[in-house]
């Protein structure tokens, strides 16, 4: 996400005429990007069709795919500098953006509606199991994954929260591994004593039930723990980004220089990611056709690709529909199809721009006009939103990443389903508000759960029409969480106009500058105590500067 849309977009007069606005903005290169995108992904599948069954070797297909896989190696290399950058950037300004009692209720609608739909998401794919369709019993246990236990997968989702060497944490992950007992031979090498008569030797019941104990109780195994292995310790990375860019914030002006370099950061892998998504009609292309061309039943795929899309739309339906709704309601006591009417405009935006940060003024402008909400709540939630509110981004990676676990047969324990929600909600914050960027993030999620990242290209061919529901989800997430926030402030914001209008209330502070407090008199009260000094007539413009 770019927070300069963010920063920018907070203080900015709203264009008022969202038609022509529309019209302006569905006419660009983003749009020639999803038409050569939709090009790549039919030409893909043609070709994979046309080139399956045609005897092709293990060589000859890696030499197909190998333009999809230099795309997947930009996509990867792009992780670590856009989630470092992006929360940390976030973050930061989001903090000194804080404002009492609407900075908190924001920041609580927004990861609550975001942690829900993870779960949701998490929910719909154990209910529909997309992943197994078509499979029998034994296909869909082909993979057990690493044996551990859950105790073990918690503990290291911990400790990989706080690694012990940032650099380190770049390119290695720890896990406990553990040991499993030898299976015991059916006839063993007997005692020299008792070797004349070998063939009646016989074990014990009672040691063979022993045996059978520790084999089945993974708590019994020996284990090792802190083994290293290849790849990045996302949870390590993003615990770190979002402590520092709290604290980022909180140093205000001596903060400002790591603030705009790390600004400056995400702003570049913003327009990396731009070019490399340029690439991405070629790369898809490929990719689908070397996969096609490799699969063992390319029908069965293609209908567990449709119970995908099928699982992922059906979530996203019911957060929008009911949950979302639901929440304005128990909160505002008002109709939510009002509220969706009025933003109809903007959502029919998203799904022709694929961009929340590309839809955000039209989104003020609805609920500015059409919904009558204060422009000092809109201004300051919208924008954070569109920063960090991803609900849909967050419901869609929890699907596809169950989703490739399940075609792989491997079945993520109760550790890892938590390391998902977390990863996957962190994913969401820092996914860019531009087409398809959830891709990137995407490799976050799978590295965090263990799963092969290069699977992700089972769903390239349909994540173009994907992304634009979930970007109307994340825009309508917006519009009721500012419905929400508005409701809640209301009485703060009435008290903050009566002392604005109040010149009495406007104090010089200990350091001689004027101090308007937010909540009421307290702190004016203090400040008077210790100068016993009123400022009662101050300009109109001196109130409204600060």
């Amino acid at each position: 996400m770019s927070n300069d849309v963010s920063k920018n977009t907070a203080s900015a007069v709203v264009d008022r005429n969202p038609s022509a606005w529309m019209k302006k903005n569905l006419l660009t290169k983003e749009n020639l990007l999803l038409l050569l995108i939709v090009i790549g992904v039919v030409a893909g599948v043609c070709l994979g069709v046309g080139l399956y069954g045609k005897g092709l070797s293990k060589r000859d297909i890696m030499y197909l795919g190998f333009l999809g896989d230099v795309f997947l190696r930009m996509l990867k290399a792009l992780i670590l500098p856009l989630i470092v950058a992006s929360l940390i950037s976030g973050l930061a300004a989001l903090d000194s953006k804080l404002s009492g009692h609407v900075g908190w209720v924001t920041v609580l609608y927004y990861m609550s509606t975001t942690f829900s739909a993870v779960f949701l998401g998490i929910g719909m794919v154990f209910a529909i199991r997309p992943g197994e369709y078509g499979a029998n019993d034994d296909e869909n246990h082909k993979k057990g994954g690493r044996p551990s236990t859950v105790a073990d997968t918690f503990l290291d989702l911990i400790r990989s929260m706080f690694p012990s060497n940032l650099v380190e944490a770049c390119m290695k992950k720890e896990y406990t591994e553990l040991i499993s007992p030898m299976m015991i031979s059916a006839e063993p090498e007997p005692e020299p004593e008792f070797a004349w008569n070998s063939t009646n030797y016989t074990i014990p019941e009672q040691k063979i039930a022993q045996y059978k104990n520790d084999i089945d109780d993974p708590y019994t195994w020996d284990f090792t723990p802190n083994v290293q292995a290849n790849g990045m310790n996302i949870m390590g990375l993003v615990v770190f980004s979002v402590a520092f860019g709290i604290i980022i914030g909180r140093m205000g002006e001596k903060g400002r220089p790591l603030k705009e370099f790390f600004d400056a950061l995400s702003e570049a892998v913003m327009l990396l990611v731009h070019v490399v998504m340029w690439f991405s009609p070629v790369g898809i292309c490929f990719l689908i056709a070397a996969k096609i061309v490799a699969m063992d039943d390319p029908e069965q795929m293609f209908g567990r690709i449709g119970m995908y899309m099928a699982t992922v739309v059906a979530g996203l339906s019911i957060h929008s529909f009911i949950i979302l709704p639901l929440i304005y309601i128990v909160f505002t006591r008002k109709n939510p199809l009002m509220h969706f009417l009025a933003v109809a405009q903007a959502l029919l935006t998203a799904v022709g721009t694929a961009s929340s940060a590309a839809t955000l003024p039209i989104t003020i402008a609805n609920l500015e006009d059409n919904r009558h909400i204060d422009s000092r709540v809109t201004r300051f939630v919208l924008p954070i939103g569109a920063t960090i509110n991803m609900d849909g981004t967050a419901l869609y990676e929890a699907v596809a990443v169950l989703f490739i676990a399940q075609v792989n047969g491997v079945s993520l324990d109760a550790g890892k389903i938590i390391a998902l929600s977390i990863t996957a909600t962190a994913a969401s914050i820092g996914a860019a508000g531009i087409p398809q960027a959830g891709l990137v993030t995407m490799y976050m999620v799978l590295t965090a759960v263990g799963l092969p990242v290069n699977d992700i290209s089972l769903i390239l061919s349909v994540d173009w029409l994907l992304d634009r529901f979930r970007t109307a989800v994340n825009v309508w997430g917006d519009a009721v969480g500012a419905g929400v926030v508005a409701h809640a402030v209301q009485n703060e914001l009435a008290s903050l106009e009566e002392n604005a209008a109040d010149p009495h209330l406007h104090v010089h502070g200990p350091n001689g500058d004027i101090v308007r407090d937010y909540y009421g008199k307290d702190n004016l009260m203090m400040y008077s105590q210790q100068e016993k000094h009123v400022q009662p007539d101050l300009k109109d413009e001196e109130l409204t500067s600060m």
